[in-house]
């Protein structure tokens, strides 16, 4: 493959990889911890060895590549280099841990659904075969303790102060707009759309989802994240 192609299909490789051990930390050393009973820490280490598990399916195309990911499994996840977002640093509270994955594993899944159109087939297929089906259930997961906090108003007021305070968060984990990589993986066929582009698209998916909760984004948050 050219030069070009296999520099920016690895790179990609290793944000996603990372990615999903630091999911996995997120669950076990966070998540856990913050659940309200037995069911939500048992759901929580389900939702860790998935992540794992997409892990050791993407260092396996890196692998194919001779790149060795092995580093990442030994690695605290504040210190890993690829997925640096303050999102990911650990949430404060179980209303904030609902957020996460309602909204920001909702951004993983709109990437994930990107790169399952890849034009690097072995990357493509991991996402096809098991990834996706999985994270559909994370979202779905979030979704469900935001939506039924949100059936009273104390627990709406909850999930809107973890909404203000997580929503610049989560649209940064779409990368700068102005990102030349993004437009670089857009131009090899490795993604479908750029940064901005697709930040753009789920705010106008997401926006009526939290409206039906009556939950609203921050306004200066999505002025100066969504619009710019």
């Amino acid at each position: 493959m050219p030069e070009e192609y296999r520099t920016l299909a690895t790179h990609l490789m290793m944000v996603h990889t990372e990615g999903e051990l630091t999911g996995a930390d997120d669950y076990t050393q966070v998540f856990y911890n913050l659940a309200p009973n037995a069911y939500e820490k048992f759901v929580c280490c389900e939702r860790a060895a998935e992540e794992v598990h997409h892990y050791e399916l993407s260092a396996q195309v890196l692998a194919d590549l001779n790149v060795d990911a092995s580093g990442m499994l030994t690695q605290h996840f504040q210190t890993r280099p690829y997925y640096a977002n303050e999102l990911v640093r650990g949430v404060r509270n179980w209303m904030e841990r609902g957020i996460f994955s309602f909204l920001g594993e909702a951004v993983v899944l709109e990437h994930l659904l990107e790169f399952q159109e890849s034009s690097y087939a072995p990357f493509s297929e991991i996402f096809v075969k098991q990834i996706i089906k999985d994270e559909h259930v994370h979202v779905a997961h979030g979704f469900r303790i935001i939506r039924d906090a949100c059936a009273s108003d104390a627990g709406r007021h909850q999930a809107q102060q973890a909404l203000d305070r997580l929503w610049p968060h989560v649209l940064g984990l779409f990368g700068r707009d102005e990102s030349k990589r993004s437009a670089l993986y857009v131009k090899w066929g490795l993604r479908k759309t750029t940064n901005g582009e697709l930040r753009r698209h789920f705010v106008s998916k997401i926006l009526p989802k939290l409206a039906a909760l009556g939950l609203v984004v921050p306004e200066m948050a999505f002025r100066n994240g969504a619009l710019s």
